[in-house]
């Protein structure tokens, strides 16, 4: 009752919602870089919120299935077939033993999420199954291992099948370039020139782009701001180091910084960078506490209600 790997992808890890509680501790939150992917995945399937996915990223994956079970993909179109015949993403499917599920490289986006029937199965570390490999936390094995080649991804079988698929006005529109930031406290520090920079400015993605955080490369700001005494992190925290370029945590990001920050990155547009690739341009769009909360609000409300 698993996938059997037969080819590990470039990045293939279990997540579920994340690790909450611990940050104190030192420990990460992880869970899935795009959360509204992840929730529909599990939605097309009536499963659980929280019920572990596979989070592909890059693709080159390869899944042989030892029992039937129905799968839906979400996120990115990671060119996946189905025994070679190809298969979209916002979509259910049937699987059944031994067929082979393969996802190739990007045609659109970043991360594809994998859901099964009731979810993947393995033993929570600290209350969650999501895989941080830096902290050795979470995944199948527990020890934050990113998933191996001829590994067993098991899952609870089943022959029952309802086709279903998204509306195509509920499918995230990844070419977005506008991130969404609202502002801290920290903001006040940095001067308007500064702030007209950043958000009238194009940023590239650069190489050094990971589940830690996105590091920037464009308009330098606040070069002239010293040093804070380091203080927790939320996630989508824009930390501006001492070359100007910001940098975007995100899910695996550590808990605790001492440059300032210019604002944070909303949940929702914090999904949508993560779809982003190095290379590609973001701008940044102001948006109030109260519109963030309003937007992540209805995008739940959408899901659930659409079960």
């Amino acid at each position: 009752m698993a996938f059997k790997v037969l080819k590990p992808g470039m990045l293939t890890l279990l997540q579920d919602l994340g690790r909450h509680g611990y940050q104190h501790l030192g420990v990460t939150s992880g869970g899935p870089m795009d959360e509204v992917a992840f929730r529909w995945g599990n939605a097309l399937l009536d499963n659980p919120d929280n019920a572990p996915q596979l989070e592909i990223t890059f693709g080159m994956l390869s899944l042989e299935a030892t029992q039937p079970t129905s799968i839906a993909i979400a996120g990115a179109d990671l060119g996946a077939t189905i025994n070679g015949e190809a298969v979209m993403p916002w979509q259910t499917y049937e699987v059944k033993a031994g067929d082979v599920l393969n996802f190739q490289q990007p045609k659109f986006g970043l991360r594809a999420y994998l859901a099964v029937k009731g979810g993947f199965l393995a033993t929570p570390v600290l209350g969650s199954v999501a895989t941080v490999t830096r902290e050795s936390l979470g995944g199948f094995d527990g020890k934050g291992s990113k998933v191996q080649k001829g590994d067993l991804l098991p899952f609870h079988a089943t022959s029952n099948h309802t086709p279903r698929h998204l509306p195509r006005l509920a499918i995230p529109n990844y070419e977005q370039a506008e991130i969404d930031v609202v502002t801290g406290y920290q903001y006040a520090r940095f001067s308007g020139l500064d702030r007209a920079r950043f958000f009238n400015s194009d940023y590239t993605l650069s190489q050094n782009c990971d589940r830690m955080g996105y590091r920037l490369e464009g308009q330098a700001v606040g070069q002239d701001q010293p040093g804070i005494i380091s203080e927790g992190i939320a996630y989508g925290a824009i930390q501006i180091p001492s070359d100007g370029n910001p940098i975007v945590l995100l899910r695996d990001r550590q808990t605790i910084g001492g440059y300032p920050k210019i604002g944070c990155v909303t949940s929702i547009s914090g999904g949508l960078l993560s779809q982003k690739k190095p290379g590609d341009k973001i701008g940044f769009r102001f948006m109030t506490i109260d519109q963030a909360e309003r937007e992540r609000h209805l995008t739940l409300a959408r899901i659930h209600q659409w079960r």
